[in-house]
């Protein structure tokens, strides 16, 4: 089985060198921050001395701690400050919260960052992807199952349904248990599902696994070979993600895409994954590394070293729609966009989030917005039940 390659291609991030020579003349005042916020998901609204506004995410889950951390850790240092580029702001805030380099200060972050993209591309009056030198346009997805709990047959019946339904070419599902030690979510499902799933699905749709950090690379490598003969192309996360000399081993020892990286935030790690290549494809979150600035240099930083990017996104908040302009712009991007395929049931914090429908997908295809900025609004109703916090100067 053959593993995705690249060839390097320059890549400036940031904008492209239209919108950057214009921002590059242009200091900028955030006056006004107020956040919306539940347990599940916090959204972001920068108004600028001169009333221009935009809106971004924090990273989800326990994202009411994360606005706390966001409030008391980020605010303070940037209302009122005169900035002349994002990384600034990222710089600043780094320095200023030095004794807290970590994941909820970046999760917080990430709120920031998206909404002055989102600003960046009001003003200018295009999407974040032609800021970034692409074009709006359609973007294949893959269907990304969560579920474990889940019986294989079960799981095999709603991938196909989805397949005839919608036009999924691709599907990942999950296999062993979550962080497990090796174990199994119950005896003999991981044996079954890879068996059962890929038959049903039959030739023409990829199949992807994630097993979440679940085995050693012994078991691991045992597991993957498993998969080659089940035409299973992507192993996700195979080893547990803190300990890269595991996934190393599993990398060099198979013949099939061994990806990772969704959980690291701090650049320096990201540094070593690619400089010793740990993973054949990069997996960075938008939302968990701080924002799209910081996301954009781990993919120039990957692209150099030949290793595409397939970013994660596990869930249908802002983090998606943020995926799709950044994998349209960037010259290492992955064959697919990660899409969620659970619905109430499972995220019910989803539901109306946004306006309109910008997770549509027809023959296997979702379509970026092309509306200025992330072209996405959050959802008057969900905004108005949100716990809501004003900082002004």
């Amino acid at each position: 089985m053959e593993k995705q390659t690249i060839e390097t291609v320059a890549l400036s991030h940031g904008v492209n060198s239209d919108h950057k020579k214009g921002l590059s003349k242009m200091e900028f005042k955030i006056k006004k921050i107020e956040t919306f916020t539940n347990v599940h998901v916090s959204a972001v609204k920068l108004t600028m001395d001169d009333g221009s506004t935009g809106w971004g995410q924090m990273s989800t889950y326990c994202a009411d701690i994360t606005c706390e951390i966001f409030h008391r850790q980020i605010v303070p240092h940037i209302l009122g400050v005169s900035f002349s580029s994002f990384e600034s702001v990222e710089n600043l805030i780094l320095r200023k919260e030095h004794k807290f380099p970590g994941s909820y200060l970046l999760r917080a972050f990430s709120g920031i960052d998206t909404a002055l993209w989102d600003w960046l591309g009001k003003i200018k009056r295009v999407s974040v992807v032609e800021l970034l030198g692409g074009q709006p346009g359609k973007l294949r997805v893959y269907g990304s199952s969560m579920k474990r709990d889940i019986t294989p047959k079960n799981e095999a019946q709603r991938l196909c349904k989805l397949r005839d339904e919608f036009g999924f070419d691709a599907f990942k599902f999950r296999i062993g248990s979550e962080c497990g030690n090796g174990k199994d979510e119950w005896e003999g499902r991981t044996e079954e599902i890879i068996q059962t799933v890929p038959k049903a699905l039959g030739h023409g749709v990829e199949k992807l696994v994630d097993a979440n950090s679940c085995y050693f690379h012994i078991d691991a490598i045992e597991i993957g070979k498993k998969l080659i003969d089940n035409d299973i192309s992507h192993f996700e996360e195979p080893c547990p993600y803190w300990l890269p000399n595991e996934t190393k081993k599993v990398t060099e020892a198979l013949e099939i895409d061994v990806t990772g990286g969704e959980q690291d935030c701090d650049i320096r790690i990201w540094q070593d994954l690619i400089d010793r290549k740990v993973t054949d494809i990069m997996q960075p979150d938008v939302m968990y590394m701080g924002g799209l600035t910081r996301a954009l240099r781990v993919a120039e930083m990957a692209n150099k070293a030949n290793i595409p990017c397939t970013p994660h996104a596990a869930n249908l908040s802002l983090v998606t729609i943020c995926t799709m302009h950044f994998l349209k712009s960037i010259p290492n991007s992955g064959k697919y966009l990660e899409l969620s395929i659970e619905g109430s049931d499972y995220y019910p914090w989803q539901v109306d989030l946004f306006n309109g429908t910008p997770f549509e997908v027809k023959e296997g295809q979702c379509s970026i917005p092309s509306d200025p900025g992330w072209g996405v609004d959050f959802n008057k109703k969900w905004l108005e039940k949100s716990s809501y916090k004003l900082c002004e100067i």
